[in-house]
């Protein structure tokens, strides 16, 4: 069966976090979908917009093997501001891979309890938004059915781990000589 996962994009996003991983998943042959949170065409923090498959809202009857967060502080903030990301995460964590990156794994995921007891990486200093959490200096971090990644020049070590989970290692290393990584 073909994983499914769902990219859910906000204002601020940051780009190389959410084309990184949207590109490489589906050269992988995951099913991808790009949920805007307000929008169809959003806006990501360096002005570059992208353009959505379906609103958010219009995903929530449906399960994903796999929901990305990307980063980027004020996408974070949007992403973390909104029930339904939250439910959306939560309902996909119960069964699937929940991947978040950059400032998303402290600011969205730390308001959905799932990074209690798990090993988290993001960009330092968001720990602030999550009292109590220690974010480890590591770029990419697998722990369980959670994904963390540290900032945007870890993007494609991110997208990496999720094919790896979704799919298997030989299948994330065939991906990582097509690009050549």
């Amino acid at each position: 069966m073909v994983p499914s996962v769902l990219v859910i994009l906000a204002e601020g996003f940051e780009e190389v976090e959410a084309v990184t991983p949207i590109d490489l998943l589906r050269r992988s042959g995951a099913k991808v979908t790009v949920a805007g949170l307000d929008d169809l065409l959003v806006k990501g923090s360096h002005g570059l917009v992208v353009g959505c498959d379906r609103h958010l809202s219009e995903c929530m009857d449906d399960s994903y093997d796999c929901v990305v967060l990307p980063g980027g502080g004020k996408g974070s903030l949007n992403l973390a501001s909104s029930f339904t990301v939250l439910e959306a995460v939560i309902k996909t964590a119960q069964k699937g891979f929940v991947a978040a990156i950059c400032a998303a794994p402290a600011v969205v995921l730390g308001k959905t309890g799932l990074l209690d007891g798990k090993r988290v990486t993001g960009y330092p200093s968001t720990e602030e938004h999550c009292p109590g959490l220690v974010l480890e200096n590591e770029r990419v971090i697998t722990d369980g059915r959670l994904i963390t990644a540290q900032a945007a020049g870890s993007a494609v070590q991110f997208s990496l781990a999720i094919i790896a989970a979704l799919f298997d290692t030989k299948t994330a290393d065939s991906i990582a000589e097509q690009i050549k990584f």
